[in-house]
């Protein structure tokens, strides 16, 4: 079994989550295996080792968890841009849509220099909401966003052509149709 295929099988789906015709993908079991967790790791390591990033940039809250990792793993700073009210510094907020409602995410205001060339980290690209506000987010701090990547597209939800479309350079292992 090929590491993707080894990635896409422990993904689990539990149905109706949050909401009625939901079909959540759960990466924890993902996290679980340390055999899993390191292959996920390695893929983005081995993407990125070499690319001259400056920090990784991860979405609260999942992507916090792969990108700290992969910050660690290539010597370079982990930023987090959190939902609204979580960090204790002066802020810049950027809201969106989500496909299940609306959400504000913030990243300290000098969370990244002008110039910076950052990565940007998630669990899974739905709508590309997130996404696309922590895109914003790092772009009006002066960062240039040099890639988006996560383990999961959905791509029934148009997230990752509308990332595309927009400009962001998009990176993911793995794709389930049918949400």
């Amino acid at each position: 079994m090929d590491d993707r295929t080894l990635i896409r099988d422990t993904i689990r789906t539990v149905t109706d989550w949050p909401t009625p015709g939901v079909q959540f993908r759960d990466i924890t079991p993902l996290l679980q295996s340390p055999r899993v967790f390191r292959v996920l790791i390695d893929q983005f390591v081995h993407r990125y080792f070499g690319l001259q990033a400056s920090a990784v940039a991860g979405l609260d809250a999942r992507g916090f968890i792969i990108g700290s990792v992969l910050a660690y793993e290539l010597g370079i700073g982990f930023v987090p841009i959190r939902k609204k009210g979580k960090l204790p510094y002066a802020t810049v907020a950027e809201s969106y849509e989500l496909e299940y409602g609306s959400a504000t995410v913030e990243i300290h205001t000098d969370a990244v220099e002008p110039g910076a060339r950052v990565l940007l980290i998630d669990d899974l690209i739905a709508t590309g909401g997130t996404m696309m506000a922590g895109k914003r987010l790092l772009e009006r701090l002066g960062a240039t966003v040099i890639e988006g990547a996560a383990i999961v597209d959905l791509p029934e939800l148009g997230g990752a052509a509308k990332l595309r479309a927009a400009g962001l350079s998009l990176f993911t292992l793995v794709s389930f149709d049918g949400h």
